[in-house]
């Protein structure tokens, strides 16, 4: 089995190292990651530069790695349709320090990592470790590992991914595995006002998380009672229930 590894967080990040070594045993492990962090990069390419993958060896024996002037999606793009000598069998995107749960999915360039996968037609997934004080990825690579040879096995639909979350508590408080739907999460007073020192306005994102529950069982939720949380997405975005009544409207051009 020949699996992609990649992520936002940089080539450096521990997440990346602990995800390519806990699979490493179970298949041929590439990692193509971006030089530095390109976190909430969402699915951006890169086309107006070149693209760079320089060799890195710190992935210990046997694994090779290409560090990227580029964005998440740019990594699985080149890593599949240029570095790879045949095409990954899985691709896994993580391991994300901090939560990609509800609809920040849509901003993650971890989960856009995956989706890109999922475009290629390979079996992907997202893993997060849903905090960003945690430093021990160790409980989030052991279910990397089992999500892996999950993958492996019983094989994804086309155009699907799975999103995972893993709680940042120790392993004998997590109280399982639920398969979820995404919540919403939003941001309230999102934007810092700030004045430099000449005076002049300018504005820094931050905001506090609102979450929606659409029910009980969305991943938002279930995060929050220390369950893993995986959940299948796609990325079609048709409201398939609203064509037959758009199609009621008059439309005269």
């Amino acid at each position: 089995m020949l699996i992609l590894v990649t992520n936002d967080d940089g080539i450096e990040a521990p997440g990346i190292m602990s995800l390519a070594a806990a699979v490493e045993d179970i298949g041929h492990v590439v990692v193509v990651a971006p030089e530095r962090e390109r976190s909430a990069v969402g699915h951006a390419i890169t086309m107006h530069k070149p693209l760079r993958a320089t060799p890195v060896n710190h992935f210990g024996k046997g694994v090779k790695a290409w560090s990227v002037n580029g964005t998440p999606s740019d990594c699985v793009k080149l890593g599949i349709e240029a570095l790879l000598d045949s095409n990954p069998d899985i691709v896994l995107s993580g391991i994300n320090r901090g939560p990609n749960l509800g609809t920040d999915v849509l901003y993650s360039g971890t989960v856009s990592a995956a989706i890109e996968a999922a475009i290629l037609g390979i079996p992907s997934a997202a893993i997060s470790l849903a905090s960003y004080d945690a430093t021990d990825y160790s409980v989030a690579a052991r279910f990397a590992r089992i999500l892996a040879k999950n993958i492996h096995k019983n094989k994804l639909q086309k155009d699907t991914l799975l999103n995972v979350n893993i709680p940042g508590v120790s392993y004998d408080r997590i109280k399982g595995v639920k398969i979820t739907c995404l919540g919403t999460r939003r941001y309230r007073n999102s934007f810092d006002e700030r004045k430099d020192p000449r005076g002049q306005q300018y504005y820094w994102l931050s905001g506090e998380a609102v979450d929606e529950y659409h029910n009980d069982r969305c991943d938002i939720n279930m995060i929050s009672q220390n369950y893993i949380t995986v959940t299948p997405i796609h990325f079609d975005l048709t409201k398939f229930s609203l064509i037959e009544e758009l199609q009621k409207w008059e439309f005269k051009f």
